[in-house]
């Protein structure tokens, strides 16, 4: 379903109903192509649950039995959405991703991605309808900018990899919408941190998923750089329409730029709320509380108490 907008000339086998615009699915690719170039805003997916976890225990099977980091999860996320993890090291976040993607697999439970169960994906439909960043830095050599973000285009062209037109349109898009194009001919080695962050990021753009996993994406990156991977992403989610789900540990960035918050515990299982619902109910300050940090209800910040 699909907030009215200016309607281009694409949309015309929409179906009006409400003032809201119900896409046949034959257009669905064209409509996630025409926002992945930058043609006007006209329309935004709306409420749909693009993941839902139902009865998900994950964790991993070891020769001496099944070791389960989580169990009992039942939660979703609204498609359009820039949602952020939150959680201690060792608590399972990497874990989840991991398994979301499809990189690992579930012990028991469903999940579902944009209501198809993932088991039912091949791998081949799962890569267009998911993209991955993970932490791990990327160390290619003697390959530019472009280069590597028309791998992003693999699900499309085949075993020989030749781009079409239309995949280098897309891989050029890429570049614009996250406002690269002047590292475009830049050898990946030549670049910093920050910059080789937002060239992984257009490379999961060029893939052209409705759905994008980050694994820590601002980990090694210097303030400013952190704050700008994550404007960049929650504008993407806005300009596009994407969902995005990233774990991270820069609670106060996530504080003031998700939409929502999963509050990831070994104990309590999984908190879930914007922002501010758990500022005002109180689950954040208790589930960070720890001895010489004061949480600041009115600010939404921590600080640390130096009486303590």
């Amino acid at each position: 379903m699909y907030e009215k907008g200016t309607v281009l000339p694409l949309l015309r086998e929409a179906v009006k109903v409400d003032d809201i615009f119900l896409i046949p699915e034959s257009l669905n690719r064209a409509v996630s192509f025409a926002l992945s170039v930058n043609l006007p805003y006209f329309c935004r997916r709306m409420n749909d649950k693009a993941i839902e976890l139902k009865n998900l225990a994950i964790g991993y099977k070891t020769k001496n039995g099944i070791k389960p980091v989580a169990e009992n999860l039942n939660v979703a996320i609204d498609g359009g959405e820039l949602t952020c993890l939150l959680g201690a090291n060792g608590v399972g976040k990497s874990t989840l991703l991991r398994t979301l993607s499809g990189f690992q697999s579930k012990l028991t439970g469903e999940i579902f991605i944009r209501e198809k169960e993932i088991d039912s994906y091949t791998d081949k439909d799962l890569s267009r309808m998911v993209g991955v960043v993970l932490t791990e830095k990327v160390d290619v050599r003697d390959m530019s900018v472009t280069e590597l973000i028309s791998l992003g285009r693999s699900p499309y062209t085949g075993f020989w990899g030749k781009l079409s037109k239309s995949d280098e349109a897309i891989v050029q898009a890429s570049l614009s919408l996250i406002k690269i194009e002047n590292l475009a001919d830049r050898p990946l080695q030549t670049l910093s941190d920050g910059e080789r962050q937002k060239v992984i990021i257009a490379k999961a753009l060029a893939q052209e998923t409705p759905i994008i996993f980050l694994d820590e994406p601002t980990a090694f990156l210097d303030f400013p750089s952190k704050v700008e991977i994550m404007r960049i992403l929650h504008r993407l989610t806005r300009q596009t329409g994407k969902t995005i789900f990233l774990s991270t540990h820069d609670l106060e960035l996530a504080l003031q730029i998700a939409d929502k918050l999963w509050l990831m515990d070994k104990e309590n299982g999984m908190i879930i709320g914007t922002p501010d619902e758990l500022r005002e109910n109180g689950q954040l300050e208790n589930f960070f509380r720890c001895e010489g940090v004061v949480f600041d209800r009115k600010t939404g910040l921590f600080r640390i108490n130096k009486q303590a």
